[in-house]
């Protein structure tokens, strides 16, 4: 059942199920035991879950790359749900991304990727980001920065965020941590001692 409102860590070693976890919160892996509860709804019956409630940030951002900046994340207009414009203009703004929206892939860096790839994911107004790895593929400066930015985002919007990680810096700012090893739940607590985004080291 998902946590309401907050940014969660979800940590293990490499192949421990972590990404397999993300795929099943986000609708995409349908082959598992048991029940994935949203809003008191088994997600399976849910019509058009992904489509509607989740959006997704990955390592390696995925973006189009013979389509711009902007082309990139107005895509999902194409599956509906899309928030009023003035609001897609106000994350914009907040991720940064006005001075390259004509840019394709190729001539953006790792950070203005992820800018991009972070509005696609929030432009339908979703209500759960899943984020595999989101500073996996970024400096330290970088990820501090897109850190920040999801941070300030879940703060403005109340999205419910869960990032996969192996950076062990993201546990001091997320509100929940839950550890996986060998494709179980090992632990899970509540950060108390919460550190503002731009206040983590060793990134």
């Amino acid at each position: 059942c998902f946590p309401s409102t907050g940014m969660i860590a979800i940590v293990g070693k490499s192949g421990c199920g972590k990404t397999t976890l993300l795929n099943i919160l986000g609708g995409i892996d349908q082959e598992y035991d048991g029940e994935v509860l949203f809003d008191q709804q088994n997600i399976k019956t849910i019509k058009n879950y992904c489509r509607k409630h989740v959006g997704f940030i990955f390592q390696n951002f995925n973006l189009v790359n013979w389509l711009n900046a902007k082309e990139n994340y107005i895509l999902p207009k194409f599956f509906g749900n899309i928030i009023f414009k003035r609001e897609v203009e106000d994350r914009r703004e907040k991720l940064e991304l006005t001075s390259f929206l004509k840019k394709k892939p190729a001539l953006l860096s790792g950070g203005q990727k992820q800018r991009v790839a972070m509005l696609r994911a929030m432009i339908k107004n979703v209500d759960i980001l899943l984020c595999d790895e989101p500073t996996g593929a970024l400096d330290s400066k970088t990820s501090k920065d897109i850190l920040i930015l999801l941070e300030k985002i879940n703060q403005q919007y109340g999205t419910t965020m869960l990032i996969v990680t192996h950076n062990n810096a993201i546990r001091d700012m997320v509100h929940k941590v839950i550890i996986i090893r060998d494709g179980q739940i090992s632990e899970e607590y509540e950060n108390e001692t919460r550190v503002p985004a731009k206040l983590l080291e060793d990134l």
